[in-house]
């Protein structure tokens, strides 16, 4: 019993020693909760965290699961797919009782370069792990715009063979409906929307399953191989891109900022609304990479709906399922891209709005109307300039997500609530952070050799 009491409450001896960094949050605790007025409204219910929650997680990137199955075959995928689970859910969960604790102490945190701040030292928050989930989140929505126009121009081209259209002409379509949505005034006003998103999440992937299986059943469908290819270097350096990939999928980055959207008490919603967010996962992600990997082995491109046209880009199924999954998904990445703006705008509303006007006064509106369309149509040029979404994909996951969703949770809980050492949940946690630093280190040196493999294929502005 007194074991367990160690583990979950805090030390005042920790306490102590932290007693000047302590201080200097106090004094900013005000700025913190100033700076976030507009953006981060303590209203939402625990189902509205798990919309939120659902929309931030299971988007688009799922379906490049089969694609990462091609560096780890059947074995090594699934198991690294249920890996990657159970390690992201118990991890979020070490983040909310964290989160849960500090706003106990009389210390709230609204985002991840706080929790950075006062737990690891300031200079931890402003500039490592501030800079990462700013960057983290902004390679998000420029990811989204470029797929959203990926699949607009996959329509353009199922109707239209022969158009003339580019895909950054498209992208830039895509960005100015990102552009709208952006002026959302808060996180939870867009809890009506990351319901569709969660809707949606289950109508583009049922369709991708569904895709899947007819091609894969049909005389038209490829060869199934589930072969590796490569030699050994490729083979090992694919399997920690393809790590950094599932990564990706399971991927947050923003659990502070959704849990700052709950409506006080938060004890126990946060664990509610990951459990809406994992059955949907469930469902999807497995679906999606066993029913995609199976139907095109070695094959499975970076976007699973590439596989639904031939070689010679006629469609292997119905052209209008092809229309409505692009829709589907279409639709739910400008809800995902909207979704991690909001650092974005957290942080140049603190900048330049005033909390002491109201909040949809001029003085706070124009700032704000003129900041929220610089940084989308930033986004926007970004993804049109560079359309390559891979390998955006896998160095997103090593770079962002590896460092925020699997080392940084486990570490602050050790910090937070010093359990003893003699206990499993020290060790175990120690485990995850130091297994997961390898993996994403290597998965990072993945990443950038394979921009580099890449590179000769890279142009501006190109027609993929």
């Amino acid at each position: 019993m007194d074991e367990e009491k160690s583990i979950f409450s805090f030390s005042f001896a920790h306490e102590a020693e932290k007693q000047n960094d302590c201080n200097q949050v106090d004094e900013h605790q005000k700025d913190v909760d100033a700076g976030a007025l507009f953006v981060l409204k303590s209203k939402g219910s625990w189902v509205h965290c798990g919309y939120h929650l659902t929309t931030s997680i299971v988007a688009p990137p799922l379906l490049s699961l089969p694609f990462a199955f091609t560096f780890l075959g059947w074995t090594a995928g699934i198991l690294f797919l249920v890996i990657a689970a159970v390690v992201t859910f118990y991890n979020y969960n070490l983040i909310s009782l964290v989160l849960e604790h500090h706003a106990n102490q009389g210390r709230r945190m609204l985002r991840f370069r706080d929790m950075a701040r006062d737990i690891l030292g300031p200079p931890w928050g402003r500039f490592l792990v501030g800079p990462i989930q700013f960057a983290l989140c902004f390679c998000v929505v420029v990811a989204c715009i470029l797929l959203g126009g990926q699949c607009m121009k996959t329509i353009y081209l199922l109707s239209n063979p022969n158009g003339s259209m580019k895909l950054y002409e498209f992208i830039v379509v895509f960005g100015c409906f990102m552009l709208i949505l952006a002026q959302m005034p808060s996180f939870h006003s867009l809890r009506h929307i990351n319901l569709v998103s969660l809707i949606l999440c289950l109508a583009y992937s049922a369709c991708a399953i569904a895709g899947s299986i007819y091609i894969g059943y049909s005389s038209k469908g490829p060869k199934k191989d589930y072969s590796i290819k490569g030699n050994t270097e490729s083979r090992i350096f694919g399997a920690f891109n393809a790590m950094s990939i599932i990564a990706t999928a399971y991927g947050n980055g923003i659990v502070p900022e959704i849990q700052a959207t709950l409506a006080p008490p938060v004890k126990g919603k946060m664990f509610k609304g990951l459990c809406i967010c994992y059955a949907v996962i469930i469902v999807t992600f497995f679906g999606a990479a066993i029913s995609g990997y199976w139907a095109f082995g070695n094959q499975a491109e970076g976007l699973i709906l590439t596989n639904f046209m031939d070689s010679n880009g006629k469609p292997l199924v119905p052209k209008w399922f092809i229309y409505m999954t692009n829709i589907f998904t279409i639709a739910q990445l400008a809800a995902v891209g909207v979704v991690y703006l909001q650092p974005t705008n957290e942080v140049l509303e603190q900048a330049f709005s005033d909390p002491k006007s109201p909040e949809f006064s001029q003085r706070n509106v124009v700032p704000r109307l003129i900041l929220r369309s610089l940084s989308t149509a930033i986004g926007t040029v970004i993804a049109a300039m560079l359309p390559f979404f891979g390998d955006i994909n896998s160095l997103i996951g090593a770079f962002g997500l590896m460092p925020l969703d699997f080392i940084l949770p486990p570490v602050f809980f050790n910090l937070t609530f010093r359990p003893s050492k003699k206990t499993p949940i020290f060790w175990l946690n120690v485990s995850i952070a130091v297994v997961f630093s390898i993996v994403g280190a290597i998965a990072a040196v993945a990443a950038v050799r394979q921009i580099v493999l890449d590179a000769k294929t890279y142009q501006l502005f190109a027609n993929l």
